[in-house]
């Protein structure tokens, strides 16, 4: 299996008719602030301040909602989190 399969599979979806689905992102003891911070400006397109932001709520709180939208645009930016080595799904 490669690894693009892999990195798919872990995507979990869940549709929600009507409304938005949510890339959550989780907690975790490996991955420093920096990376955090850099890889979410660079695939959800956040700014340094959003991204410095998100990576507290989720290191204070375990996980953050780093990005809404519909599922097609959302299921690339998280297979791109998690090839980063950051852990994360949509909702």
């Amino acid at each position: 299996m490669s690894t693009k399969e892999k990195v798919r599979e872990r995507v979990r979806e869940k549709e929600s008719i009507g409304f938005n689905n949510e890339i959550i992102l989780y907690n975790d003891d490996v991955n420093t602030f920096d990376h955090v911070i850099e890889t979410l400006m660079r695939v959800c397109h956040h700014t340094p301040e959003q991204a410095e932001q998100c990576s507290l709520i989720i290191h204070y709180n375990g996980k953050c909602t780093v990005k809404t939208g519909p599922l097609a645009k959302l299921k690339p930016q998280c297979s791109q989190l998690l090839e980063a080595g950051l852990s994360a799904e949509i909702i």
